[in-house]
């Protein structure tokens, strides 16, 4: 194979390798704007983020369904899962389930 074959090949070779790792980037960015945060559906401990005051982050709420923390959820789904006791999750922070 002549050096001219081989700079070649590798020119083909990390196109393709750059083109794919770009299909990758599109296809991540593309799944993770298809979530939204939806707030008063996580369970105790399993927030993704805003647990309000007293806390800080992710896996920090401390009650079930807690109205000021959220969790990402598919988009379009926030308000219509069905949880205990008629609760509806909201893509705003709520004043229920608040820990004292």
């Amino acid at each position: 194979m002549s050096k001219k074959t081989l700079v070649g090949a590798s020119a083909v070779a990390g196109a393709v390798a750059m083109a794919l790792s770009g299909a990758t980037l599109v296809a991540s960015t593309t799944a993770a704007s298809a979530k939204e945060k939806c707030y008063g559906v996580s369970l105790a401990g399993q927030n993704d983020c805003a647990a309000g005051p007293g806390t800080t982050c992710a896996g920090t709420s401390t009650v079930d369904y807690q109205g000021n923390a959220w969790k990402l959820v598919e988009n379009g789904t926030c308000a219509t899962m069905e949880l205990p006791g008629g609760r509806v999750g909201s893509l705003e922070p709520l004043d229920r389930d608040i820990p004292a």
